[in-house]
């Protein structure tokens, strides 16, 4: 069975971003072994200058970069000027990563100042959700269901129509 891990900086804060994220985690359990790792966030000041932004997407690559060298992983960075994938396109994705021999997929999402260049080199793949912009809790939730959504078109079920 395939695993599906969500690293992203940050924490969800409201209650019903966390029950979002735990109803597609469980509906997610019988296609995958799908777990979201919570890493902690660089401080910053409110106007941070480009080095001070650099150090911190440095140090959050740091504490992802653990998971970046599982072997037998298929690395995706989210980020803003990755390919926008249909969810038909990301059912393909997935499913090819079982067929390639991959056991695991990661997806890393990064604070709202994004992900480190070097990190975002190292994954096999450079993921949009949309030219628009989404609070990164919102993301985070609308790519469990993305996620789930693709195994369910590949499991033909009725849920994606």
């Amino acid at each position: 069975m395939l695993r599906v891990n969500i690293i992203a900086v940050g924490k969800l804060k409201e209650s019903y971003w966390r029950s979002a994220e735990s109803e597609y985690l469980k509906r997610l359990g019988p296609s995958c072994k799908a777990q979201v790792i919570e890493l902690p966030e660089s401080r910053l000041p409110s106007e941070p200058s480009q080095k001070e932004t650099e150090k911190a997407l440095a140090a959050e690559a740091a504490l992802m970069q653990p998971y970046l060298d599982t072997r037998g992983a298929y690395n995706i960075a989210m980020c803003i000027e990755g390919r926008q994938l249909t969810s038909e396109q990301l059912s393909e994705t997935l499913s090819d990563c079982t067929v390639r021999g991959y056991s695991t997929v990661n997806f890393f999402i990064g604070s709202s100042f994004g992900l480190d260049e070097k990190l975002k080199r190292d994954c096999a793949l450079r993921l949009s959700m949309s030219k628009l912009t989404f609070p990164h809790q919102l993301a985070r939730v609308m790519l469990l269901e993305q996620t789930y959504r693709a195994f369910q078109i590949a499991e033909h079920t009725k849920y994606h129509k």
